[in-house]
């Protein structure tokens, strides 16, 4: 098994108890292995540190935990580096929710305006993070939930010779929630996903072998005026019978655009709202838990739940244990999906072993939707473009390409706000 050392940007997280659980899961993997948990807070790298290390006494597992607010000295040897912040906080994600929706188009975290602009902080701080990579530890892998993880993958791989892998459990988990819709068992539902990260679509949805898309089509039928059935379930369903493909969930902030913003203005608070106040409930739970002899996160009480980013582990275990698995990646196209220039990063179904990670062939997207992912996916190479070295004008360039600006004068005032708001992460030529 491998013994390496990994260094974990965003170790003092809401998410890093559940990332740390997901690791220590698949601990024997990595006998002798030590992880360096990097953050800016000191208080709660402390409680991550001792919550991963009682959890993996606890299993008697052989591994050490060390954490520091010295990014340098962690990444320095490092085999792997996994990350996963947010920089500006939930404050700067409750602004790229809020700010977009006074110009009449929906605030997402990694969708339109607010998307846009979490990926300007994201790449400004990844910047000077591979440029330590590059200088401290240039073997290492990068295994990046940093979002939005297309775009960061984007400004990486044009501008870095470290190796970086995207990662995110969308196309894992987007199928199962059409079943769950319409009634069906998950399990018995066999999809692949290709595209974009959270722009993706099944380019094979087989239920018991057979196209799930006419089962759709009869729940969807059957349930429409069903109150339990909740508004972005019955929409995933309408979409994915009308596109004959099983769309991620995220494709309902475009074809559903004027209801999706007509919600989120009469909601009380934004998601953001919401998760900021549930915050000092999961420290809470996290110090009562670190203080525990065996520590056990509460689903409830943790943030995304018991395990997080388990697929970076999955893929970092394929990678240094020579596992030869195949698992959705987000790598540069280089032939896999024929809608896009081989040099753009897809998610795609990716073949991992010691070698690295080698995209699969999976022909085109289905005509009906490939339209707007290409479009998305040029939106997404110019703002990777216009935050790793471009200028303010190259990045409302890039706001106003994308489908749900698609208007100069509403991108320039919403740069012109939402610039001014993140000033203290952006760097001069982009204020």
């Amino acid at each position: 098994m491998a013994s390496i050392k990994i260094a974990y940007l965003g170790g003092g997280s809401t998410r890093a108890p559940g990332a740390m659980a997901s690791l220590i899961e698949q601990g024997e993997n990595f006998a002798g292995s030590e992880i360096a948990l990097v953050d800016l807070d000191e208080g709660r790298l402390a409680i991550v540190q001792m919550l991963a290390q009682k959890m993996a006494r606890a299993r008697g597992l052989e591994l050490t935990v060390t954490a520091t607010t010295d990014r340098r000295a962690a990444l320095a040897d490092c085999d792997a580096v996994l990350s996963s912040f947010r920089p500006g906080g939930f404050e700067a994600r409750c602004r790229d929710e809020a700010i977009p929706l006074k110009y009449g188009i929906i605030g997402q975290e990694t969708q339109g305006p607010g998307g846009f602009f979490m990926a300007l902080r994201a790449i400004q701080a990844l910047r000077e993070m591979v440029a330590d990579m590059e200088a401290l530890s240039p073997r290492a892998w990068l295994f990046n939930y940093t979002n939005p993880v297309n775009i960061v993958a984007e400004a990486v791989t044009h501008h870095s010779p470290i190796r970086i892998v995207s990662l995110c459990e969308g196309p894992l988990i987007f199928p199962g929630g059409y079943a769950r819709a319409a009634g069906l068992d998950p399990a018995r539902l066999d999809a692949t996903m290709i595209g974009l990260n959270h722009g993706c679509w099944s380019v094979r949805h087989l239920y018991d072998g057979e196209d799930v898309i006419p089962l759709l089509a009869e729940a969807y039928e059957r349930r429409k005026e069903d109150p339990a059935l909740k508004p972005e379930q019955r929409r995933w369903l309408r979409l994915a019978v009308a596109m004959g493909s099983l769309p991620a969930w995220y494709f309902r902030y475009y074809y559903f655009h004027e209801e999706e913003v007509a919600e989120a203005r009469s909601r009380p608070m934004t998601r953001a709202q919401e998760i900021l106040a549930r915050v000092p409930d999961y420290w809470a739970h996290y110090r009562e838990q670190a203080e525990a002899a065996a520590p056990v996160l509460d689903p409830q009480r943790s943030r995304g739940g018991i395990h997080e980013l388990e697929l970076a582990i999955d893929v970092m275990d394929a990678v240094f244990n020579d596992r030869r698995e195949v698992w959705p990646v987000n790598v540069p196209n280089r032939g896999a999906i024929d809608d896009f220039p081989d040099d753009h990063v897809v998610e795609v179904p990716g073949f991992v072993d010691r070698h690295g990670i080698q995209p699969l062939v999976q022909g085109s997207l289905p005509r009906a939707v490939a339209g707007l992912v290409k479009m998305l996916g040029e939106y997404q190479a110019l703002t990777a473009e216009a935050a790793w070295h471009g200028t303010r004008a190259e990045a409302i360039r890039a706001l106003a390409s994308h489908p749900l600006v698609f208007s100069l004068p509403k991108a320039g005032a919403i740069y012109t706000e939402m610039a001014a708001a993140d000033r203290a992460y952006l760097p001069d030529r982009l204020v």
